[in-house]
């Protein structure tokens, strides 16, 4: 079943700097249909949307607060069960498939994993199967990937020609890329993006840094010399809306910034901006012990992305510097106090 929401937002505190999105809104409306809309990434491009004058459906599981989605639309489904009305993803132009659980909320327990990798897996072969049944069908599944599919590559160049790595979310990222074949199988043009660090104060790696930075004791982890490859909210939601709209994108995306930087540089960077010290480091057996295999993969191993297809497609990247990028999401142009 499908209703509206009826009452008014009164915050929303993922959404900060929007700019780069709005350049590549569809210049008419158009129905969107978007799951994980309750998350990070995903309140973000629906509000983005909305304001924009499309059209956006968000499909939930459970009980529903319309009160922050003002606006849109809502349809339920239940993946770990394998409910989905064909009615409820009809007639939709492009599906922008955000799901899956948190890979960064605590240690990896066998329960854990097996939730991270079902809330991707399932939930996508199940949207992919019954879109494939849709009538109308989509015309584009933007569906959200990683890339951890690349693994620890140490300096590596990767780009979407690369091969995956080993690990678990290399195994993860396969797994969850190919339960969308369903759809690219039915005529719909299927987006894999591989979204690398995402960049925003209002949630994500970099709220997590903020405090000990802001308190003068953060610094690189473990020898700082694994590349972040990483992305700033706004351009990651221009290059979902640039996806869905270039008909010569298929297949896997890297989104992630053309620069990626050692985490070491990164950490030197985010103190200057902050105008804080940032020598103090966090040595990698005592990530490994508190965080386990989540530490190792997450935070110590080392992914050096480059987004290939989006440059050679044409795609300009408002914020395609770290620098520029943070001060732009903290609040601090250059030359200020």
């Amino acid at each position: 079943m499908i209703h509206r929401s009826r009452r008014p937002s009164t915050t929303l505190n993922a959404v900060h700097h929007l700019e780069a999105g709005r350049a590549y809104l569809p210049d008419v409306e158009e129905r969107f249909l978007v799951t994980g809309s309750s998350g990070l990434v995903g309140t973000a491009l629906t509000s983005l949307l909305s304001s924009g004058g499309q059209q956006v459906c968000r499909l939930v599981r459970g009980p529903t607060r319309p009160q922050t989605h003002p606006g849109s639309m809502i349809a339920t489904w239940d993946p770990e069960k394998g409910r989905l009305d064909p009615e409820s993803v009809s007639g939709h132009d492009v599906v922008v498939h955000l799901a899956g659980a948190n890979i960064a909320e605590g240690r990896w327990t066998a329960e854990r994993k097996r939730k991270i990798r079902d809330s991707r897996v399932l939930g996508t072969d199940l949207l992919s199967r019954t879109l494939a049944q849709a009538q109308p069908r989509p015309r584009v599944l933007v569906c959200a990937s990683a890339i951890g599919y690349y693994g620890d590559r140490g300096d590596m160049h990767l780009d979407e020609g690369t091969a995956a790595g080993s690990g678990f979310l290399v195994d993860v990222g396969r797994e969850w890329e190919e339960a969308a074949r369903p759809a690219s199988e039915a005529g719909i043009r299927v987006v894999h993006l591989r979204i690398g660090i995402v960049l925003t104060p209002a949630g994500g790696a970099l709220s997590r840094m903020l405090v000990p930075f802001r308190m003068g004791v953060g610094g690189r982890l473990g020898s700082g010399r694994q590349y972040w490859s990483w992305i700033a909210l706004d351009d990651l939601l221009a290059v979902m809306l640039y996806a869905a709209a270039n008909d010569d994108l298929v297949g896997p995306v890297n989104a992630v910034s053309p620069t990626p930087v050692r985490n070491s540089e990164f950490s030197a960077i985010l103190g200057r901006v902050l105008r804080r010290p940032s020598f103090l480091p966090a040595p990698a057996h005592v990530i490994r012990i508190l965080l386990g295999e989540m530490g190792q993969e997450l935070l110590l191993a080392s992914a050096r992305v480059r987004p290939t297809r989006l440059i050679e497609s044409g795609f300009d990247f408002r914020y395609p510097e770290l620098e520029d990028a943070l001060r732009h999401l903290l609040g601090r142009p250059r030359g200020s106090g």
